[in-house]
């Protein structure tokens, strides 16, 4: 049996994996691994939108403004105006693929807004936007001859040759458990977030950081992971997220409340419920904290139940699922681990330090998002990204493909101990020490507890825990390296520095 090798191995088909499967040319034949069922990606379950300049009274200088804002003034000034700018023509190739967004009386696309934005912008899909794009590209990716889909099939590590490293594929957990080396001329990761590091989370179980700990073990420069964004509206229910409350319920006029009615978000910020996310998320916290709430209310009760049912059907029936109608009771949210900022630095192309491998999604750091994502921009960075790193590998020479050899095939489980245990103590060391506050104390012992778990376990952890440990060290580090607050970064020594 022999190693398979493949032009352009995708490891992860979420939106920024689809986009560039899709935008690659015909003659390239391409892998595209889903770690689980391909359903199961962050990208299908976004429900809000994709930010895009498409009113003639709106600008893209406005949309530069309002996502440096949110970005605390962290954003890299080229990439972000270069992916702001390519929006209308992403909505224009995703429409082209059949996403059924949804249209105004005009019969053009309806314009929604969400906190942080000054401008109605968010194109959308009801509320179900990240499941309408992912569905119409993921038949579109069934459909093409030259791009094979395996499902249940995770990549563990990269493969590198040289010094400087070249990438040459992959090491992949087969569905039945075998691990293989899949050889590839291009390698790209789209494996998405990181939010399973923490114990409540908005991010699909497959969200645990691998592609970050990979592609910084094969000598990618990593940054700006501290920026750890949490969104401010998980639905509460029975102690835990049982999902997420889109932000866009806000930018429709729903409102914060304490149990007993009382509006907070003034009192925190001018722009009150549609200030940034960061913003809102620390201020309920902050009232949580206050008043011993596990939890507060996200008030919508205003609104005509037949206008909720047409705008934000999924929220209503993820909410119903729970016992709770929202067009007469409030919802009961509280803030959760959503989006991760930083990642593996990476160009508008994907392009990494590690020639033959590149980046694109929630994995790649761009600089688009800076300190603190503006929502809807995550979704408009995937289709941008997927497309250009297609374009740039469709450019190149074609590389010869990798030799084939006898396969060398390592036995599941053959080194892995039971880790549950740790995985478990780390999410939680994670929530308290790396949350949505840190301090400098509670940082240097995520830092020294980690440190100590790597080195004990190195040698037997398997590759899950291994990747989970990496990345949380090198999350932990960068957040103790800076010492002011920024954005998602909200340190309580630095009360001052915190906007």
């Amino acid at each position: 049996m022999t190693q398979p090798c493949t032009d352009v191995l995708i490891i992860g088909a979420g939106l920024a994996g689809m986009a560039a499967a899709l935008s690659l040319p015909p003659h390239l034949r391409v892998a595209l691994l889903s770690k689980g069922a391909a359903e199961e990606c962050a990208s299908a379950w976004a429900q809000g939108g994709i930010a895009a300049v498409l009113d003639a009274q709106d600008s893209i200088d406005e949309h530069v403004a309002d996502t440096l804002v949110a970005g605390a003034g962290q954003c890299d000034a080229q990439a972000m105006r270069a992916i702001l700018a390519q929006a209308p023509a992403a909505i224009d190739w995703l429409v082209a693929h059949g996403v059924p967004f949804t249209r105004d009386d005009s019969g053009g696309l309806h314009l929604t807004r969400e906190g942080g934005h000054g401008r109605r912008r968010i194109v959308h899909a009801a509320d179900c936007t990240g499941q309408a794009v992912h569905a119409a590209l993921l038949r579109a990716c069934r459909e093409r001859a030259n791009i094979d889909l395996h499902e249940h099939t995770s990549a563990l590590d990269l493969l590198t040759v040289g010094q400087p490293a070249h990438c040459t594929g992959a090491l992949v957990r087969l569905p039945d458990g075998r691990q293989q080396r899949w050889h590839a001329a291009h390698t790209v990761l789209a494996t998405g977030g990181l939010g399973q590091v923490y114990p409540a989370t908005t991010n699909p179980a497959t969200a645990t950081g691998d592609g970050v700990a990979m592609a910084w073990r094969a000598g990618c420069r990593v940054g700006d992971l501290e920026f750890m964004q949490f969104h401010p509206t998980a639905l509460q229910v029975g102690g835990r997220a049982a999902g997420l409350v889109s932000e866009a319920l806000r930018g429709e006029g729903a409102l914060l409340r304490l149990p007993d009615g009382t509006r907070f978000m003034p009192a925190h910020d001018e722009r009150a419920e549609l200030a940034p996310r960061d913003i809102v998320a620390r201020a309920i916290r902050h009232e949580m904290d206050r008043h011993g709430l596990a939890f507060v209310h996200l008030d919508i009760t205003h609104r005509p139940r037949a206008w909720l049912q047409s705008h934000f059907p999924g929220v209503m029936a993820l909410c119903a699922s729970h016992g709770i109608d929202i067009a007469t009771q409030p919802i009961p949210v509280a803030p959760c681990a959503h989006y991760a900022c930083g990642g593996v630095l990476a160009g508008i192309d994907g392009r990494t330090d590690v020639d033959g491998l590149r980046a694109i999604g929630e994995v790649a750091r761009t600089g688009l998002h800076g300190a603190n994502r503006l929502a809807s921009n995550s979704l408009l960075e995937c289709v941008v990204m997927g497309r250009a790193a297609a374009q740039a590998i469709a450019q190149q020479p074609a590389a010869a493909p990798a030799p084939a050899r006898p396969t060398e095939t390592l036995q599941a489980g053959a080194q892995e101990q039971d880790t549950a245990a740790v995985a478990q103590e780390l999410r939680q060391l994670m929530q308290d020490c790396v949350g949505i506050q840190r301090s400098d104390q509670g940082l240097a012992q995520a830092v020294q507890r980690i440190a100590a778990w790597r080195e004990r376990l190195a040698p037997a952890a398997g590759h899950a825990l291994r990747n989970q440990l990496d990345v949380c060290w090198l999350m932990a580090t960068a957040a103790a390296a800076r010492r002011e607050s920024c954005g998602a970064h909200a340190r309580t020594d630095a009360p001052a520095l915190v906007e």
